[in-house]
């Protein structure tokens, strides 16, 4: 693989005698560097919104979201992927990282395998259907394991997204939509895990954050479908309420309770002013939405 060309595997000027400045200097120029990752990102906020609203649409219908990658890539997928059900209270199936060489490879690192087509082909015959989404990361945009993968996506009727950090790359060929924030050269050369990780970490936020806001797992900008699994949770989970129905946390307290814990079906009870069983059953008839919910209660 020819890899001279990549901008991820350029030289940077800034940092080329990093080894031999100050350690505040060299701090000072890898923030340096790390500003411009956002600015990157931007550039790509229409491709970010378009497949936001392609994974919610999949998600609507029954799909999974399912991230894919190697090394780094694959790491932040599975991160991002772990996160969702604690924070928006999903089913443990319904995002999933799928990293090459494994689990074992989130911990130990296997390089090798992210050269492998064939894994990447069987990783995901073993776990997709059609309707699904999947999301191949790669710095590059050519690691085989990952191109491979999301092409097989693509053949089984899934829909698909590139995130990487060259243009033109084959991933982004390979994909529905391609998200490419070109961050530059690495501070450190070829080290992806530095600014071409941390764009790829703001991606994944912004689509995995956004489905879920589309979904109805966010009432204004709190996120009322969180599992309250531990007393800081539980206090969050009073103190959204009290937000949400500007109220006081002791009322908003009583209510929680009252509602068997759910923050969605407290809040549809204090602000529409029905008891419990309205407001579940205007959940229900809302399809999960807290605005949608809330008028229909009110109808009453």
């Amino acid at each position: 693989m020819d890899t001279d060309h990549l901008v991820t595997e350029s030289r940077l000027e800034a940092s080329r005698n990093i080894d031999q400045v100050s350690t505040e200097e060299m701090v000072r120029i890898i923030n340096e560097q790390d500003k411009l990752v956002a600015l990157a990102v931007e550039q790509e906020l229409p491709r970010i919104a378009r497949a936001i609203d392609l994974i919610a649409a999949r998600l609507r219908e029954g799909g999974r979201l399912f991230y894919v990658g190697a090394g780094t890539s694959g790491r932040l997928g599975v991160l991002d992927a772990s996160e969702i059900p604690p924070t928006y209270g999903t089913p443990h199936d319904l995002v999933q990282g799928v990293i090459a060489g494994g689990p074992e490879a989130v911990f130990v690192t296997r390089e090798g395998a992210e050269d492998s087509r064939e894994q990447g082909v069987a990783d995901i015959a073993a776990r997709v259907k059609a309707g699904d989404v999947v999301v191949g990361i790669a710095a590059s945009g050519r690691t085989p394991y990952t191109v491979a993968a999301v092409e097989e996506a693509r053949r089984r009727g899934c829909a698909t997204v590139a995130v990487t950090n060259n243009p033109g790359s084959a991933l982004a060929a390979a994909a529905d939509v391609a998200i490419a924030p070109v961050v530059g050269p690495e501070v450190v050369m070829g080290s992806t895990r530095m600014k071409a990780g941390t764009a790829q970490k703001m991606v994944l936020n912004m689509l995995s954050t956004g489905a879920m806001i589309r979904l109805g797992k966010v009432y204004t900008n709190l996120m009322v479908d969180m599992q309250a699994s531990n007393e800081k949770l539980r206090q969050r989970a009073v103190r959204m309420v009290a937000l949400a129905a500007e109220t006081d946390e002791e009322t908003a307290g009583r209510a929680l309770s009252a509602a068997g814990g759910s923050v969605k079906q407290a809040i549809v009870a204090l602000v529409a002013g029905v008891d419990p069983a309205a407001a579940r059953e205007a959940l229900e008839r809302a399809g999960g939405l807290v605005r949608k919910a809330i008028a229909l209660a009110q109808e009453r």
